[in-house]
This record gives structure tokens, C-alpha cells and sequence, in this order.
């Protein structure tokens, strides 16, 4: 007998004693069972290929309803994984399995090769492209008075020497990289759904206060959305897809979502804000590499612009990325022109740096509260935030049918727009600046007495606000 082999028998005790204490339950048709079986969510199966909206589980779509079974088993470690571990204990170390898990590398804010610029004249560009750099896209923006150029990048230059060349070849010109911006949404939360528009004095639209009266029409950016859900029955949405039909459509959870709290039908199983409101959505995402929903700024330049020729005055954007000073020369030129566009805070975390366009002067920054009024973790803070709203475990639209809740800052900025539209509707001539003053004077102030990085002005109050402005 070798001495493996005798090792082995003096271990065989030890393998039929784990065996047993690990032996599985058997179902009713004898086969084993290591545990209770997953629970999904309501109505929402197959909602894109995702079963969590927004990266994360924990919610059967129900409020109140975790999806669990009352008294079922604990769930039992399988037998091939307790065998394969006492494997990796009883094996030399050098011949265990290095099996580490590996550090996910960040998205990408940026296109590689491209450069973005407004501002050329034609001798300009001429001597750029005798310089190596191509034209990608001309978008005509008529915020701009002119094109705003995406340029290729000459082969095997920087991407930041690159932006340089550009600047000094055209000094009038506004340049910067091809940033990208995503949805921001946050993980799925679970537990009861709370009751968002009591919770911001949300005025019933039988009677709304003189203040807040008028027809609505918002624009929203965002990624696909499914306008064939029951939620949009009356047809009260239109969807634009400006996203470049080559490309990978975007999943249609997140514009699915937000555009139901805005719209969503009263006889839906999604109700909105403002059901009788006319949503123009602009699809301007794309599935990425990383299987992320993103957009490039002239995307989101090209979408505003969509807009604005429309003669649309209340824009939600819930979406973040870096600064860029193309997209702040344009938000500028929109909000001193009367466009009032509200954009979520972003969920990087409290010590996050700005996301932008939130952080854009001009632009309403709205963080998310519970239905206990506290601030959502992973929401940013900073002193560009202005305002509060319902924005965790929230419900609204799944993407295929159905509802479920929803939490992130994405899903606070609708409630904000809502109301901003309501007081535009009735004050044409109202700014962003004379929003958020009218919604923040009325707003219950949750944090430090007055404006604080956390909360801005506190937690919107829609019927205060409204009828402030109906006294004005």
C-alpha cells in the first residue's frame, strides 16, 4: 500500500461523516432540494433579460411582498461545493485553485479617438483635416447659432494633445472630449412601496390650484422606452430614437420608468404625475460594450436641440456623466432662453464628485428621499443640489409589463419636472431660477436650516408651491 493511499483511507471517515451532515432535502418527487427557489418579480419576468431593473435584487415587484415563503427551508450548502472546498483544503497549496475575484474595471466617461467642437469656420476645420482629423457627425444646433463637429482624432495622438491641437487651431472654437452619460438609476430596494405624491402634497388634477393650472408638455432624454405599455394606453407619449440605428438598442427599463411617473395612464397599474401630459421621449442611448445604457454628448446635445426647435420648455434629464463644456455652453444658451431642465443628482455616493448636467448652473439638481425622509445612500451631495423628492421604492412601469419599485435619483427628478411643468404651464415666462425659488420657499426643509448639500431646499411640497404662486 502506498502511503497516498493509506491517507486517503484514514480520510474516508472524515468524507462520510460531511457527506451526511450536508445530505439535502428531498422534494416530494424524491430528487433532492438544496433551498427554496428564487422568487421574481411581479409581472416583470423577462423584462429585458434582467430580472432586476436596476442592477440589484430584493423585491418581488409587490409592495410589502418579499417574495419569500412563510416556513420554508433554510437553504442547504450543495454537495459538489462542500466536496470541491474540502478539496481545495486537503490539495498541496500551490496546487489549490486561485480563484480570486477580479477588481471590475470603471466604465468608460469617454470616446477613445473623438473630439468634439463647435465654433469652426471652414478654413479651420480644412487645416485640421489636412492635420489627420476627420469628420464624424455635423449636428446643425440651433442653441449654437451653428455645427457642433465630432472629429476622429489623428492616429496615434493623445487624446488630450489632440483637444489642444484643436484649441489652438481654432482659439473662437469650444472643444472637449466625447464624454459619455449614463441612466442613473440605483439598485433595487425591497420592502413596502410608500406613497410618493402624498408625501410631496401632490395636488389632485381635478382641481388643481390656479397657481399650477394649464395644459403640460415635457420633453424627456433618456433610453428606449416600450411605448406599447398599458401604462401609455391614452398615447399620450411620442418616442423619438435619435440613437444611431447601427448601433445596439438600450434597454427599455429605466425610460420605460421614468416616463410612466411622469404620464403614466390613471387607469393603469402605473398611474402618473400628470396622465394627461404629452411626453415627447428622446431615445438617445445605446447598449455599450460593457453591456451599459450610454450616450455621447453630442447625443444629448442633438436631443436638446430636438427639443427646443419644438418649442418644448421642461426637460428631464435622469442621467449623469463627467462636464463638458460644449453640453455647459449649450445648457446655458437653453435656460437663458426659458428652458427649465431638471436632472438627477447622481448616485455616486456622499463623497462623489459633481455629475453633470445636475451640477450645471441652471440646471434643478434633485436628490432622493425615503418615505421617512431620509436621504438615499448612494445619492450625491454637494452645494449645486436644489431640491428633494420621493426617489426609493418607488413604483412605476416595469419595462414589459406591469409594475414595480424602483429607487435612484433618476426616479426623484420626475417628480420635480412634474411639478415644475405645472408651474410653467400656468407662468410661461418663469426660469429655472424662479422654480426652483417657488418650489423651494414651500419645500419642507429636512437637513441644516436652509439650503444644504444634502437636501438643497428640502423635500418639494407641489400644493404649497402652487398655491404661493396662484397669491403672486
Amino acid at each position: 500500500m502506498t502511503a497516498d493511499w493509506l491517507k486517503s483511507r484514514k480520510l474516508l471517515p472524515l468524507w462520510v461523516a460531511l457527506a451526511l451532515v450536508a445530505q439535502p432535502q428531498l422534494s416530494g418527487n424524491g430528487l433532492p432540494d438544496f433551498g427554496p427557489a428564487p422568487s421574481y418579480a411581479d409581472d416583470d419576468d423577462g423584462d429585458d433579460g434582467d430580472d432586476g431593473d436596476d442592477g440589484g435584487g430584493g423585491s418581488s415587484g409587490r409592495p410589502g411582498n418579499s417574495g419569500d415563503s412563510a416556513g420554508a427551508p433554510a437553504a442547504r450548502t450543495p454537495l459538489p461545493n462542500l466536496f470541491r472546498k474540502l478539496t481545495d483544503r486537503l490539495m498541496p497549496r500551490d496546487e489549490r485553485r486561485q480563484t480570486r475575484p477580479r477588481r471590475s474595471e470603471p466604465l468608460p466617461d469617454r470616446a477613445p479617438d473623438e473630439i468634439v467642437a463647435t465654433g469652426l469656420t471652414a478654413a479651420q476645420l480644412a487645416a485640421l483635416e489636412t492635420g489627420g482629423f476627420s469628420v464624424i457627425e455635423r449636428a446643425d444646433i440651433v442653441g449654437f447659432g451653428g455645427e457642433v463637429l465630432r472629429l476622429r482624432i489623428p492616429e496615434g495622438t493623445e487624446l488630450e494633445a489632440a483637444r489642444d491641437v484643436v484649441a489652438a487651431a481654432a482659439p473662437q472654437s469650444t472643444a472637449d472630449f466625447s464624454h459619455y452619460y449614463r441612466s442613473e438609476q440605483g439598485a433595487e430596494c425591497a420592502g413596502p412601496g410608500c406613497a410618493s405624491t402624498s408625501l410631496i402634497g401632490w395636488p389632485g388634477m381635478s382641481d388643481l390650484p390656479a397657481g399650477c393650472s394649464g395644459s403640460a408638455t415635457i420633453g424627456l432624454v433618456d433610453t428606449a422606452i416600450n411605448p406599447d405599455h398599458a401604462a401609455f394606453a391614452g398615447g399620450q407619449i411620442e418616442v423619438v430614437r435619435l440613437s444611431d440605428a447601427t448601433l445596439p438598442a438600450s434597454g427599455k427599463q429605466h425610460g420605460t420608468a421614468v416616463a410612466a411617473l411622469l404620464a403614466g395612464a390613471a387607469d393603469s397599474r402605473a398611474p402618473g404625475l400628470l396622465p394627461g401630459a404629452k411626453i415627447v421621449a428622446v431615445d438617445a442611448f445605446h447598449r455599450g460594450g460593457r453591456r451599459d445604457d450610454r450616450t455621447g454628448v453630442v447625443e444629448l446635445i442633438r436631443a436638446l436641440d430636438l427639443l427646443d426647435r419644438r418649442g418644448i420648455k421642461v426637460a428631464n434629464m435622469s442621467l449623469a456623466g463627467p462636464p463638458n463644456v460644449v453640453f455647459e455652453r449649450l445648457l446655458g444658451s437653453l435656460a437663458a432662453d426659458g428652458m427649465v431642465i431638471v436632472a438627477a443628482a447622481g448616485n455616486g455616493g456622499p463623497k462623489a464628485p459633481p455629475a453633470y448636467p445636475a451640477a450645471y448652473d441652471g440646471v434643478i439638481a434633485v436628490t432622493a428621499v425615503d418615505r421617512n425622509r431620509r436621504v438615499y445612500r448612494r445619492a450625491a451631495r454637494g452645494e449645486h443640489i436644489d431640491l428633494a423628492a420621493p426617489g426609493v421604492d418607488v413604483w412605476t412601469a416595469a419595462s414589459v409589463s406591469g409594475a414595480r419599485t424602483k429607487t435612484g435619483t433618476s426616479f426623484a427628478a420626475p417628480f420635480v419636472t412634474a411639478a415644475a411643468a405645472l408651474l410653467k404651464s400656468a407662468n410661461p415666462d418663469a426660469t429655472s431660477s424662479d422654480i426652483v425659488t417657488a418650489l423651494g420657499q414651500s419645500a419642507e426643509d429636512l437637513g441644516e436650516p436652509g439650503k444644504d448639500a444634502t437636501f438643497g431646499w428640502g423635500l418639494i411640497n407641489v400644493s404649497a408651491a402652487c398655491a404661493a404662486a396662484e397669491k403672486a
